[in-house]
C-alpha cells in the first residue's frame, strides 16, 4: 500500500427536504472516502524556514571562513546544501531545518527516500524559489498583486512528502495495517 492509495473517511451531515412531526429538519449522513491529507497550510510556511537554516551554516562558513561575498556565498552555498540534504534525508530523512521544524521526507511507501530520488528533488527544489503571482482584492475591495511559493513541484515530481513527525507516525501505522490485512 502507498501513501497516495490511503483514503480518510468522513462523515458529512447534510439538510434533506423533510422535516419531523415537531417541525425539526432531518440531517441525512454521507460517508466519503477522501485521499489522506499529508499537508497542511503549516507545513508551507515552516518548509521555508527550514530551507533557510539549512543554509545558513554553509553560508556563513564562505562568508567568514574564507571571506567570499554574500553573494558568491549565497551562490556556492546553493549547491553543496542540496547535496548534503540529499544525503540527510537518505539517511534520516531529515536535514537540519526540518529536524528543529519536526518535518520528515518519506517516499510514496512511507520510507525514507533512495539517494537518487533525494538528489533529484533537491535539484528540482530551485524551482521552488520561483514564485507564482496572482490577483487579490482586500476588503475594502483594493486590487493587488499576491507571490506564493509553491514548496510541492519537487515533490510531485519525485513522488514524495514532506510531512508533520505526528503525521508520520500515524500514516506508518496506516499503512502496517493495510499491509497485515
Amino acid at each position: 500500500m502507498k501513501i497516495s492509495e490511503l483514503k480518510q473517511n468522513k462523515t458529512i451531515h447534510g439538510p434533506t427536504q423533510n422535516f419531523d412531526e415537531f417541525g425539526h429538519r432531518i440531517y441525512q449522513e454521507f460517508d466519503y472516502g477522501f485521499n489522506f491529507d499529508t499537508h497542511s497550510e503549516e507545513v508551507y510556511s515552516v518548509r521555508f524556514f527550514a530551507k533557510i537554516i539549512d543554509i545558513i551554516p554553509v553560508f556563513l562558513t564562505f562568508r567568514f571562513l574564507f571571506h567570499q561575498t554574500v553573494l558568491l556565498s549565497f551562490i556556492c552555498a546553493i549547491p553543496i546544501v542540496m547535496i548534503l540534504n540529499s544525503i540527510l534525508e537518505w539517511r534520516t530523512g531529515q536535514t537540519l531545518g526540518k529536524k528543529i521544524f519536526k518535518l520528515k521526507v518519506v517516499d510514496d511507501f512511507g520510507n525514507r527516500p533512495e539517494i537518487m530520488k533525494s538528489l533529484k528533488r533537491n535539484f528540482v527544489s530551485l524551482v521552488n524559489l520561483f514564485p507564482s503571482f496572482y490577483d487579490i482584492q482586500d476588503r475594502a475591495g483594493v486590487w493587488g498583486t499576491g507571490m506564493h511559493f509553491n514548496m510541492q513541484l519537487n515533490n510531485k515530481f519525485c513522488e514524495t512528502y514532506v510531512i508533520k513527525e505526528k503525521i508520520y507516525f500515524k500514516i506508518k501505522t496506516l499503512l502496517e495495517s493495510k499491509n497485515v490485512a
